[in-house]
């Protein structure tokens, strides 16, 4: 990993507050590329930026997490396959209980660092890191919430036919597999599209925010700029008056 990353992963691993600080602040020392990308991070929200910090202060939680989400994966699909279901109950028990020592764990560091993230949205986003074959961000600097897969989880798994063995209707063989019925596909797909639209409608809301608070920032400084020149100038006039007041007495 190089400095720069080592130095990226601190902003994110940090209180919240201090983000937009410690990014100006880093891209101050660099030029270039490096410089706009440090200038291009976008801020957390507090949902994800909570999800950073158990990566970050408790990774034995996190990789845990994510563990039992492959397991519960992998259950899955091998119930879909065989028509067997022994395994997933187990799965879903250890992926549900490692999904409730993440929320703690996220709800008390936020808690320690002044943030008050949501419930649901830290067991949503973290269900759906779990679970997910890929992600969009980097773990550890993760910016929007995330929302869990729908049936597009289980895309390309093809499923045993299962058809009645009847007179009129012959037994489908094991050899031959069926597609998934039409109504399925049609979810998956609308599924999809709702996340992708979700996924771009999060990513606008966090520039947007990125954007107000460099402003914000950039506002204040200049208000602290004028307000110390306006002290000055009273002080100045102050010290004149006094002067003046000095020489009429002679």
């Amino acid at each position: 990993m190089s400095t720069l990353d080592a130095r990226i992963d601190e902003l994110y691993a940090a209180p919240l507050d201090t983000f937009v600080s410690g990014r100006n602040a880093l891209a101050k020392t660099l030029k270039g590329a490096d410089a706009a990308r440090v200038k291009s991070l976008v801020k957390p929200s507090v949902v994800p930026w909570a999800v950073n910090q158990v990566y970050w202060h408790a990774r034995t939680i996190f990789d845990r997490v994510r563990k039992t989400g492959e397991q519960l994966r992998k259950a899955q699909l091998a119930a879909l396959k065989s028509g067997r279901a022994q395994d997933v109950r187990a799965a879903t028990d250890a992926h549900r209980k490692a999904l409730g020592d993440a929320v703690a764990a996220a709800s008390r560091l936020a808690i320690e660092a002044g943030a008050h993230p949501s419930a649901d949205g830290l067991m949503r986003t973290f269900e759906a890191l779990s679970l997910a074959a890929e992600l969009d961000e980097p773990l550890g600097r993760l910016t929007k919430p995330l929302q869990p897969a729908g049936f597009e989880a289980l895309a390309g798994v093809t499923l045993p036919a299962r058809a009645p063995h009847t007179k009129e209707q012959p037994a489908t063989k094991a050899s031959e597999p069926a597609s998934p019925p039409p109504d399925l596909r049609a979810r998956e797909r609308a599924e999809a599209a709702r996340q992708r639209e979700e996924a771009r409608r999060q990513e606008q809301r966090a520039k947007a925010l990125a954007k107000a608070e460099e402003d914000l920032e950039r506002i204040a400084t200049t208000e602290r700029h004028a307000r110390d020149a306006w002290e000055r100038a009273k002080r100045d006039l102050d010290a004149a008056e006094k002067a003046l007041a000095r020489l009429r007495q002679e």
